[in-house]
Parts: C-alpha cells; structure tokens; sequence
C-alpha cells in the first residue's frame, strides 16, 4: 500500500506538472520469420505484426483511462532486421520496410524500431545491405527507425562503419531535404547499444529477450523541474547534497508509477513485463525540459560553467532513485538532451551558449550522446564520421551508452531553423567548427582497438 502522502504527490504530478508515460514498447522476435524466399518472408512478419500487436493500442488506451495518465506513444521493437535479410539481396530490403511500416500503421502504433545492424566488430551480408538501403527506407516509410552499433567496449570501434554512417546520415537527409531532413531524425548512431531500449529510434529486441516483452518509457522532467524549484525556492539551507535526495525521492515516485502502467498493460497482452526505463526525455512543451532542470538548480545559462556537474549530479540522482523504486530497471534511464525536443536547450543552442563541443562533454555523464542536432546541410560527410568517432569513443572507454542522432539540414545554414513538428520539435541550425580538418583520420578506417578495461575476465 502506498502511504497517502505519496498519493497525493502522484496525483499533482499528473495534474500539473506534465508526467506521463512517454512509450509502451512492445518487444517482437521475428527471427522465426526468416525465409529463402522473401515473398513469403515478408507475409509473415506482417502476418506476425498483426497477430501479436493488434491489441497493443486497445490495452494502453483501457489503462491510460484506468489510471488518468498519458501513454504518449505505442511503438514496436522487432529484433535486429538485418538477420532477415542474409539471404537475400539489397532488393528486398525496401519492401521489407515497406510491410514493417504498413503493419505497424494497421495496428495503430506510432514507431517501429529494429531496423538494425550490429557491426561493432564487422559487416555481414544482411549488415551491409541493411546499412546501404537506410536512407531510401527512412525517406519512403514514415514510422521506421534506424540505428546501427558501430563500437563497443569489448570490441572497440569499427571505423569502416563510423565512415559509412557518416555517408548514410548525409544522404538521408538529402533524400528528405522537403522536411528539413528529417528522415535523419530517425537514425541513431551507436555505442554499447542497450537491448531493451523502449525509446526510438534505438529500439530493437536483443538476443536473451523473450519472444515477445513490454518495456515502458516514462519521462518526468517536468516533475523533477517542480521538486527542485520547490525545494531550491522554499527556504532554509539548500546545497547540492539536498538537491540530489530530492531528485532521488521524485525518481522513486515516478518509477513506480511507469512500474505499475507498464505490468497491467503486460498482464493484458499476455506477455512478460520487461523493463521500466526512466528517462528523463524531454518534449517541446514549456515546463517539459532537461534544459529547465539545470536552470533550476542555478545554471543560468546552459551551456555555461558547471552545466557537465550539474547533468551528472541529475543522471546520478535519476538513476539511484529510479534503482531503489524497481527491480526492473533497463534501458538507458537517466537524462537526454535531444536539443531539439527541449526548448531551453533549443534557445540556449540559437543564443550560442550551447556549442557542440560542450554538449559532448555533457554526453560524458549523460544517458546517451549528441541527440537530436541539427547542423549546416552543406557539412560534408567525413566531419559527420569524425563526430560520431568522438562520441563513440566517449562510451568505449567509458564503458557506456553513447550515441549520435545528428540532422545535417539542406540548404539550412547556422541559424536558420529546421522544423520537425510532434515529439521532434524545432531547432536552430548549430554551429560545426572546424568542418573538413579530419578527413585523413577518418579515412584510415580499420579499428580503434578496444581499450584495456574490455578485458574484464
């Protein structure tokens, strides 16, 4: 039973200060689909989407309902999609996108994640072919995302892929130019991949997973914004100490209530609970926003001095209240800053405070990477490889997730504005300095060996 005062406390967070569910993601194995023949391969994972996702929006509506909270979003997460394609050639890699989309738009559910290759170590057949046809999927589907594993603290970073991702993001947001880019938007770059990740667009079924698992996202900055502010503004003695167990106290209260949502849509489905994954990601809203947290804790201008200590001090805090809440903790859990889905880190980034440079530091200490970026459309290919490097490079040697979704808008310049509308939101168009200064380091290729941690045997 759970004491009145936190009750209550629930109750305000739904009310007034934006918490909700962001994601219910259902996990689907489509590894029994694989075929020789792609016709038929490809009637059975839409014969598969649609026998176990047709009840997925009817239960998080009945439970939505129950409990006055918003499920934002319903998204799938297929195991990786280049194991479906080892048999066959680059031509099937379309229509498989194509019947991942329409069934996934059949059973009314908003993404689907998994179009996926894991290439940390090198490229198989069904790896190439998916990596090469990610731009013309993401331009011609509307609810597919991408991502791809291009590094790992056990293998160390697969620079031939780091290259080519550099290639693919450019050309997908090239073959999107009539949306600001925005096929880019669902392509994530990545480092120490988790497997059951609920948030797009890295999302997919890992192997270890059950055949069919609900994790759940649940984001709460607005929350965690109102608990500092009314700590920070109450009077007494407040340091840092205080500010970090009250941030803890919240992330309990939060968990719990993802916990609850996400076990009675499972229990409705008929499939096992995954994970809770408590991410502070952020939305467009006002008053829904990482940027706004560091504000409150006294970082007048983000990007500032102390804006590294400030996120790692609030992932710390997220992470320690968020473990203490569930024994099904996953995902990433912690903080994001996608700049353009938090509006006060989209206007520090059009004031100039916020640089590239720092949000990479921030990366250090945060849950993922450089997220949601928009950058000048004519930056060339190989300054995108060299950024995604460094980021990589931050989660290897540190042995965690790291990641870059990063949107070269064409025909934008730095600040103009890129549009991408819902959850997505808006963004200045950032700074790169120093563009084509690593083009021979890049183009070495290989493989950054992996650092000496990995050998933990």
């Amino acid at each position: 039973m759970l004491p009145t005062e936190d009750i209550l406390k629930t109750i305000e967070m739904v009310r007034i200060e934006n918490l909700d569910v962001r994601a219910v993601t259902l996990g689907v194995n489509l590894l029994g689909c694989a075929d020789s023949d792609s016709g038929r391969m490809i009637r059975k994972v839409r014969s598969r989407l649609h026998s176990v996702a047709a009840n997925l929006v009817p239960c998080c509506d009945e439970v939505s309902g129950k409990y006055g909270i918003q499920i934002v979003n319903k998204r799938l997460a297929i195991s990786p999609a280049q194991a479906l394609l080892e048999a066959h050639g680059p031509e099937v890699c379309l229509p498989l996108a194509r019947a991942l989309d329409e069934a996934t738009e059949d059973v009314g559910v908003d993404f689907v994640g998994g179009y996926t290759a894991l290439v940390q170590k090198g490229f198989s057949r069904g790896d190439r072919n998916l990596i090469d046809s990610i731009p013309e999927v993401l331009a011609r589907t509307s609810r597919v995302c991408a991502s791809v594993n291009v590094a790992s603290t056990r293998a160390g970073i697969n620079m031939d892929a780091v290259n080519l991702m550099g290639r693919q993001i450019k050309r997908t947001a090239e073959l999107t130019a009539d949306r600001d880019g925005f096929g880019a938007a669902k392509l994530v770059v990545f480092a120490n991949m988790p497997e059951d990740n609920p948030f797009m667009a890295g999302a997919y079924l890992g192997a270890g997973e059950p055949d069919t698992v609900v994790n759940i996202g649940v984001s709460g900055p607005g929350v965690i914004k109102a608990a500092v502010e009314r700590l920070v503004d109450g009077g007494g003695d407040v340091d840092l100490e205080h500010i970090s167990e009250e941030i803890k106290r919240t992330a309990f209260r939060v968990t719990r209530v993802g916990e609850l949502i996400g076990r009675e849509v499972a229990a409705r489905l008929g499939v096992p609970f995954g994970v809770v994954d408590l991410s502070l990601a952020p939305t467009p809203r006002v008053g829904d926003s990482v940027g706004e947290i560091l504000q409150a804790m006294g970082i007048t201008k983000i990007g500032g001095p102390g804006s590294t200590a400030a996120i790692a001090l609030l992932n710390d805090a997220v992470k320690k209240g968020g473990a203490f809440a569930s024994s099904s903790v996953g995902g990433l859990s912690g903080a994001f800053i996608p700049v353009s889905e938090d509006k006060a880190l989209a206007e520090a980034a059009a004031a100039g405070t916020l640089s590239i440079e720092k949000l990479e530091a921030m990366t250090s200490v945060c849950s993922v990477g450089l997220d949601m970026i928009v950058v000048p459309g004519y930056i060339d290919a190989e300054t995108l490889s060299a950024n995604i490097a460094d980021e990589m490079a931050i989660g290897v040697v540190n042995n965690k997730t790291t990641a870059v979704r990063i949107i070269p808008a064409p025909g934008k310049g730095v600040n103009d504005r890129a549009v991408f509308g819902g959850l997505f939101g808006e963004a200045g168009v950032m700074e790169v300095r120093n563009t084509g200064a690593s083009g021979r380091f890049v183009s070495f290729g290989g493989r950054i060996p992996a650092p000496l941690q990995s050998l933990r045997n």
